[in-house]
């Protein structure tokens, strides 16, 4: 996974024309170390958002080169649109995800910027945290009169460009550029069909807040001619009121800087507004992509509301506020595709390959992968397996009174799914670490001892992935065994052959800590690991045979 993530979201003035779509797209692809994740464009809006990440070097190559192609394909002098816009490329921000920081990103966004009106010649403003000038922090204040005003503009002596000529650029217009935290899309949900309620939770919480109203509920207009207003608890928060389905009202937010108010300030304070109205939240969800950062700050969170001192693995965080911010309530929260640095995450060599090219090498005479490798796709097949299942459950009436339990099974088996699939990678990495230590040099009594030590870890190493991957399998039965008994019965079959396959994948699993064993001359190390197999394959056999008599059972 890359240790520092940028995210990109420019706006394009082109909603309409595939070609052009595609063409700004195979730009970002282009650059090496990012990622596109999203293009997302509005007919309407004759507009084209694209979100991308990557490394910060990658992601500013990439901007320019979107840039680039975006202002050649583009011409602003035919272009007509609802959204507001300036420029053929509107604005171009840049986004601190890991890693890095905003000052970091306003570093990005005045190289960029500075690139784009040398190269390209078009006039660049800076705004948001990078912004120079004081009327330029807020993007629409820049944007006053958008492109048809931009000419009458520039010949104001005030209205300068951070980089370029303040000259009017007909095809292209003008471009902003800066830095600004990530904005997260956040609702949550209240048990009422009262959307008023969940308007007036809204104004208390959102940084606007509401009107002053006098005695008689009239709106108190100041000195300046506007209304007054009593702020909300928060800064950087905008909220409303709506309705997720007939049954349930939810606060919408926007969170603008999820580091000053977090996710679960926000659900915490909208928990004890909705008591005051003697209802409850019954859970949230996040609207388009989250960082982790901001799960594990509501994981952490928790972890201390209840007490816990341990300190836990990020992912485990990750899971506690899932649970703690009901996340699966309206429908399965899948972290490998709302998470950023989940969905970059690099896969393993042989986990990205496609099926017949996998197969190819494992028959191949190299002797990795081998039986490791497939012992965790035989465990992640599984799980597989198990998630659809619980997927065929999920939203069906007559399943509805064990649905949360099945919500709970899936994100379980999602997890382990995602760590089987890691350890297909790992085993093949553990095999031939030990190959390297037999290359070593042995010409020296020193060199010797380091090589035979090397060797030694390298076979415990190779010992402890397949016991690790034999574990995860045993995990998968536990799920199977609940999605047999109570998920959906036209699929039953799937939840036997999920238990096949973990039982498959343990026994295999085994087999490769076996042959490891008897190469490995820590005693006590091989005892353990003996008994431990012993205990873990007794398990796995009863549990499977109980689980294969209930589907027979149900035929």
């Amino acid at each position: 996974m890359m240790k520092t993530i940028v995210e990109c979201v420019p706006n394009f003035s082109e909603g309409r024309n595939n070609a052009t779509i595609q063409a700004i797209s195979g730009a970002i692809q282009s650059v090496d170390n990012v990622k596109l994740l999203n293009v997302d464009p509005g007919e309407d809006f004759n507009r084209t958002v694209y979100t991308f990440v990557g490394t910060p070097n990658g992601v500013l190559e990439a901007a320019f080169q979107a840039a680039r192609v975006g202002i050649a394909l583009i011409d602003m002098r035919t272009h007509k649109g609802e959204h507001a816009r300036m420029g053929a490329l509107d604005v171009m921000p840049f986004i601190p995800i890991k890693g890095i920081t905003i000052q970091d990103c306003v570093k990005l966004s005045k190289q960029f910027g500075k690139r784009l009106a040398h190269e390209l010649q078009i006039p660049v403003f800076l705004y948001a945290e990078s912004a120079q000038q004081l009327d330029h922090v807020r993007l629409p204040d820049i944007r006053k009169g958008e492109y048809e005003g931009l000419e009458q503009k520039f010949k104001d002596p005030q209205f300068k460009p951070d980089f370029g000529d303040p000259v009017f650029v007909p095809k292209s217009g003008a471009t902003a550029t800066g830095a600004r935290e990530i904005l997260i899309a956040y609702n949550v949900n209240l048990n009422t069909n009262d959307k008023t309620i969940a308007a007036e939770i809204s104004g208390k919480i959102r940084s606007s807040g509401v009107p002053k109203k006098d005695k008689d509920g009239n709106k108190i207009i100041g000195p300046d001619g506007k209304p007054e207003r009593i702020p909300g608890r928060f800064k950087g928060v905008q909220a409303g009121g709506m309705m997720y389905n007939d049954d349930i009202a939810q606060v919408s937010m926007n969170l603008l800087n999820y580091k000053e108010v977090s996710l679960h300030d926000a659900y915490e304070a909208i928990r004890d507004e909705a008591k005051k109205y003697d209802i409850q939240v019954t859970g949230s969800e996040i609207v388009g992509l989250v960082p982790e950062d901001a799960l594990i700050q509501a994981g952490k969170f928790y972890t201390k509301q209840q007490g816990l001192s341990k300190k836990f693995p990020e992912k485990d965080y990750v899971t506690l506020a899932i649970e703690h911010l009901g996340l699966n309530q309206l429908y399965p929260f899948s972290a490998d595709k709302k998470i950023i640095e989940y969905i970059i995450a690099e896969k393993g060599v042989l986990a990205s390959m496609p099926l017949n090219q996998f197969l190819t090498e494992l028959a191949s005479s190299s002797p990795a992968p081998g039986g490791g490798s497939v012992a965790a796709l035989s465990g992640a097949l599984g799980t597989a397996l198990t998630s659809m299942v619980c997927n065929l459950t999920i939203g069906k009436e007559k399943y509805q009174t064990v649905e949360p339990e099945i919500k709970n099974i899936l994100k379980q088996s999602e997890y382990l799914g995602i760590k089987l699939t890691e350890l297909i990678d790992k085993d093949t990495d553990a095999f031939n670490d030990v190959m390297k230590a037999f290359k070593m040099p042995k010409d020296t009594d020193e060199q010797k001892q380091k090589r035979s030590q090397a060797i030694q870890t390298g076979y415990k190493k190779a010992a402890e992935i397949p016991y690790e991957t034999a574990v995860t399998c045993e995990k998968i039965l536990i799920l199977a065994e609940t999605i047999a008994a109570k998920g959906n019965q036209s699929s039953i079959t799937d939840a036997g052959v999920a238990a096949l396959m973990a039982q498959a994948g343990t026994h295999a699993a085994i087999l490769n800590v076996q042959i490891n064993l008897g190469s490995i001359n820590d005693t006590a190390f091989v005892h353990h690991m003996e008994n431990a197999l012993n205990n873990l394959q007794k398990k796995v056999d009863l549990k499977t045979r109980e689980i294969l008599m209930k589907v027979q059972n149900a035929l």
